[in-house]
């Protein structure tokens, strides 16, 4: 299957057969404008849930080498794959994709597993939509674990994330897997970059992860007022709010220092820590993630 209908994309399951290190069951849920979105739903289903949300242009593939670990200590895992990335429906036009409509999608996911208590494993694209769902539902969030993201809000782009927007704009082709493999100081083997390339199939299953860099509220942009709206709620959020970014991320280097200052639950807060790898810190120091995981919800009282 691949053309559902005008203008919505599913990759095809034999495009996955052979994912390495993936052993889990894929699960799916209808959004209301019909969209098919796939998720990870890994533990006991009354453990407290650890939802590990990827960014881009990854998919929940990322966080393979964590999700058993969690899983291991009585935690239910729960890793979607955002519309238009993983095994979830892909729009194909980039102009039907906004920020506005990826925060909805998640939300309506969200409410429809009853999830409560939640610790909000993110990174990248995964903390700009996880961070607002913590805003606007702070009271279904136990703690937050933040690597490497954040909740930008009209700042200027720093040089590095300003040539990766161009890239994505200009560049006649756009390797994901070899994308993933420049972000990190792991050397992925040839399965795993296939792994992350399998999504994409053809140019326009790719219209999501080529837009996303553009949408970032970084400068002017449509976005930054409702950012601005939840890093409010984020001021009033007392609850555990671990960072734990990278030594080796040019993009997001010093971007925990907005939350330790402006969140209660950062500001006081023992476990932040400094893991070593670049910018997908899942596959360079997955057990330092998985570490503040546990800890932060050890400290939240699950």
């Amino acid at each position: 299957m691949a053309e559902l209908r005008s203008g919505v994309y599913r990759t095809p399951d034999e495009s996955f057969t052979g994912i390495p290190d993936y052993p889990f069951d894929p699960r799916y849920h209808i959004l209301s404008d019909e969209l098919r979105l796939h998720y990870v739903d890994e533990g006991p289903r009354d453990g407290t849930p650890v939802l590990m949300m990827h960014g881009e242009p990854s998919w929940s593939f990322l966080y393979r080498k964590m999700i058993g670990p969690v899983v291991q200590q009585g935690y239910r895992v729960l890793a979607p794959d955002l519309i238009g990335f993983g095994k979830s429906d892909k729009l194909t036009s980039k102009d039907d994709y906004t920020y506005a409509r990826h925060v909805a999608w998640m939300r309506e996911w969200f409410e429809a597993m009853g999830l409560s208590n939640v610790i909000l494993a993110c990174q990248d694209w995964g903390s700009l939509i996880g961070l607002r769902l913590v805003a606007a539902m702070p009271d279904m969030f136990a703690g937050v674990v933040l690597s490497n993201g954040g909740l930008p809000a009209g700042q200027e782009p720093p040089r590095a994330f300003a040539a990766w927007r161009r890239f994505a704009k200009y560049s006649p082709v756009f390797p994901i897997g070899g994308i993933i493999q420049r972000a990190t100081t792991t050397e992925l083997s040839k399965a795993e970059i296939a792994a992350y390339d399998a999504p994409f199939p053809t140019r326009a299953s790719k219209a999501g992860a080529r837009i996303f860099p553009a949408l970032v509220p970084l400068g002017e942009n449509e976005a930054v007022p409702d950012q601005l709206e939840a890093w409010k709620a984020l001021e009033r959020f007392d609850r555990p709010f671990t960072c734990c970014f990278s030594d080796k991320d040019p993009i997001t280097r010093g971007g925990d220092a907005a939350f330790t200052e402006r969140v209660p639950g950062a500001r006081n807060n023992d476990l932040h820590a400094r893991l070593s790898g670049g910018h997908f810190i899942q596959e360079d120091d997955p057990e330092g993630f998985v570490s503040a995981i546990l800890d932060t919800a050890e400290k939240a009282g699950f």
